[in-house]
């Protein structure tokens, strides 16, 4: 953060503030597609979202459940993951907030993080094994297998730095961190969430997979052709794999 960009409400400019609202209505909403894909329970699991054009983070509020997230209640936070004054948050930030900051200074092109504990990846974290890529789905979202982040405790920037030194150089978006759940990133809120429920559907096929026998190895010559074609030529306007 540099030290001359305001953060606090109460400095910064009008499209600041319009960024900011727009950003807490967006990640509300991102929210709820983490319990109609069925990866989170309870209150556990958070979207954040970097706010465009400012030192800032929307992130989910601890402890409340997800029918009460409205955008007023979301977090606004600075970079060094503490709330932002001036924002009217009234709740405290996610327990998993230093982790998101840590990713947020470390990883500039990352606009969006979300965290689960959906079932069928966070089986593959307790293992402490990645999922291997031999689905086509899999090279398409992912580039290779999901890898294995180390075993860290909340509280601190521990888990941040595990995110960032797995997934720094790896084509991955989503990391299985060692006995503890899924973390994936993304361009925005939108496309971190997109890749946590991925992560969710070929953890799931792959371990259906290994249940019927030894899943097929895919060359990695082709792992790499799927990985361009879908991050690059698929669909409407392909924007390329997120660097």
């Amino acid at each position: 953060m540099t030290e001359d960009t305001p953060v606090s409400g109460d400095a910064v400019s009008d499209d600041v503030r319009a960024a900011v609202q727009a950003t807490r209505e967006k990640v509300a909403a991102l929210h709820s597609e983490l319990t109609r894909n069925g990866l989170v329970v309870w209150t556990g699991g958070n979207v954040s979202e970097r706010v465009p054009g400012a030192d800032l983070f929307v992130i989910k509020p601890s402890g409340l459940t997800y029918d009460e997230l409205r955008p007023e209640n979301q977090i606004v936070c600075t970079l060094d993951g503490v709330p932002a004054d001036g924002w009217g948050n009234e709740h405290g930030p996610s327990s998993d907030t230093a982790a998101h900051a840590y990713v947020y200074r470390q990883m500039p092109s990352v606009g969006g993080v979300v965290h689960t504990h959906s079932t069928y990846a966070t089986a593959w974290a307790a293992r402490g094994e990645e999922i291997p890529c031999v689905i086509t789905a899999m090279a398409d979202e992912f580039g290779g297998p999901i890898p294995i982040g180390p075993f860290a405790i909340i509280g601190d920037d521990s888990i941040g730095r595990g995110i960032v030194a797995t997934l720094e150089g790896h084509r991955s978006r989503a990391v299985l961190m060692q006995n503890h759940g899924v973390f994936t990133i993304g361009k925005d809120g939108r496309d971190a969430v997109k890749a946590a429920v991925m992560a969710e559907d070929v953890a799931r096929t792959v371990q259906i997979s290994r249940q019927l026998g030894d899943p097929l190895p895919i060359d990695p010559a082709d792992i790499d052709r799927l990985f361009d074609r879908y991050q690059n030529v698929y669909g409407q306007e392909p924007k390329g794999a997120m660097q």
